[in-house]
């Protein structure tokens, strides 16, 4: 096989097609990644919400208009861990904060 001019600009023109499709893709995988902050914000979200469904069902088994205790109940326990879960994270980079504030340098 003989190499010319032709074909080293085709194998250049290829190359940087490649490079540009990488690139690309790069770019979607990193806007379909959520940062560390964004998913903090949707877990506490997640919480509220979570609460929020709770009170409602308590408020709505007080008057009357839930029968289901059950699914009160589980509402309730469900609501709980998830603050307890969102209050031991908390902890947690707290104590990694000072931890790290307290490093020597």
């Amino acid at each position: 096989m003989k190499i010319t001019a032709s074909n080293t600009q085709l194998v250049q023109q290829k190359m940087n097609n490649i490079s540009q499709a990488t690139d690309k893709n790069v770019l979607l995988q990193e806007k379909s990644i959520p940062s560390f902050s964004e998913r903090l914000g949707e877990g506490l979200e997640q919480v509220a919400k979570t609460q929020n469904t709770a009170n409602q069902l308590a408020k709505d088994f007080e008057l009357g208009v839930e029968n289901d205790l059950a699914r009160v109940m589980v509402g309730q326990q469900v609501s709980s861990l998830a603050f307890q879960l969102t209050l031991n994270v908390r902890n947690k980079a707290l104590s990694a904060y000072k931890d790290i504030m307290n490093m020597p340098v």
